[in-house]
């Protein structure tokens, strides 16, 4: 079938709008027509080969939309069903089979070889094959052919507009607070950049009963936006040094900190800000290769815990709905986070992430 979609042709070029050849669903397969589908770091990161996601690419993994088709053996969706697309994954390592999916063996190879596991990909152009399936989706288009394990499916009324981010930033912010630190109520938790993973994980640290939630950025607007949906305490970290701020806030240190930025400097703060038997989860997704550095003796003698955690340690068949709800119910307001674009104004979506001007770019890529 053909369809439009964004093409990542060459690193750190913009984006190339295409009308492009998709094939139907294979066994397992769910052709899905995408709604709004969310721009993520990681999106950006692979375009400029940060990871090494071959090119020419359709990128994008923050789908939602409607089933319009199932393949062979598929159970869990059918045509109409309206869904959320998430990460890859196998279901038949041993992390998968643990129902821990976000470290599955393949996880790199499913996510991030722009192709199916045999090496093919759905996508041409003209006859000439075009990386995909990234994610198991590639999104940034009207079309996007997933697995049976990588749709969610949300309820009727759900509004798919605003949703596609849950599949990747928002769950990783939200689901580092509530499925890996799991802060007991009163905690204290301090949030290193308040992007959408970062403003995601404040939310979820209101949700969890942390009464201090400080976060730390550069920029006033994201702050006060943070202020806005629950940090009881922002610092500017241009302005003040973040991690005296942070001890001083929290009477000497959080009792849990999570780096979002992949700046190997702001990592080290969110490991310095901690007190005693603290934990650091480190989402900020760096380029391969970077490295950072820490005091050992500040790690060994206070106890702390520094922690990788990879989509919020999230099931998502299981975390989505909760988020999709909590949403409905007005705790968990992702809709603060949005902006819409059209498909065809990718690159200054592209653009207004990178200056910071947009939180969480939103593409319109289908209506209804």
């Amino acid at each position: 079938m053909r369809i439009t979609a964004a093409v990542a042709r060459e690193k750190e070029r913009p984006f190339s709008v295409e009308e492009l050849e998709l094939e139907g669903p294979r066994a397992g397969e769910v052709l899905v027509r995408v709604v709004a589908t969310g721009m993520c770091h990681t999106d950006l990161i692979c375009r400029d080969q940060w990871y090494p996601v071959p090119l020419p690419c359709v990128l994008g993994h923050e789908g939602a939309g409607v089933v319009e088709e199932v393949g062979e053996g598929v159970t869990k969706v059918e045509p109409g069903d309206r869904v959320v697309l998430t990460f890859a994954s196998c279901g038949k390592c041993a992390t998968c089979l643990r129902g821990r999916p976000s470290y599955c063996l393949n996880f790199f190879a499913l996510n991030f070889g722009g192709a199916r596991l045999d090496g093919s990909s759905p996508i041409s152009a003209d006859g000439a094959s075009v990386h995909g399936h990234f994610f198991g989706q590639s999104s940034f288009a009207t079309h996007a052919l997933a697995t049976e394990r990588n749709v969610v499916k949300v309820p009727e009324e759900a509004p798919l507009e605003i949703l596609g981010p849950l599949g990747c930033g928002v769950q990783t912010g939200a689901g580092a607070v509530l499925n890996t630190l799991h802060p007991e109520a009163g905690s204290s938790i301090v949030v290193f950049g308040t992007g959408a993973v970062g403003l995601s994980a404040v939310m979820a640290a209101r949700i969890a009963g942390c009464t201090t939630i400080v976060g730390v950025d550069i920029k006033p607007g994201r702050l006060e936006l943070a202020r806005e949906l629950g940090a009881t305490h922002v610092v500017n970290g241009s302005e003040t040094d973040a991690v005296k701020a942070v001890k001083e806030i929290t009477g000497g240190g959080a009792d849990f900190s999570l780096e979002t930025t992949a700046v190997p400097a702001v990592l080290r703060q969110a490991i310095d800000a901690l007190g005693p038997l603290g934990t650091c989860g480190v989402i900020g997704a760096a380029r391969l290769g970077t490295e950072a550095s820490f005091d050992m003796n500040d790690v060994l003698v206070p106890g702390k815990t520094i922690r990788g955690i990879v989509e919020g340690d999230s099931v998502p068949d299981v975390f989505i709905p909760h988020l999709v709800e909590l949403h409905a119910q007005g705790r968990f307001p992702v809709d603060r986070l949005v902006r819409f674009y059209d498909l065809e104004d990718i690159n200054e979506a592209a653009r207004d992430a990178e200056e910071g001007e947009a939180v969480k770019p939103v593409l319109h890529t289908s209506r209804g």
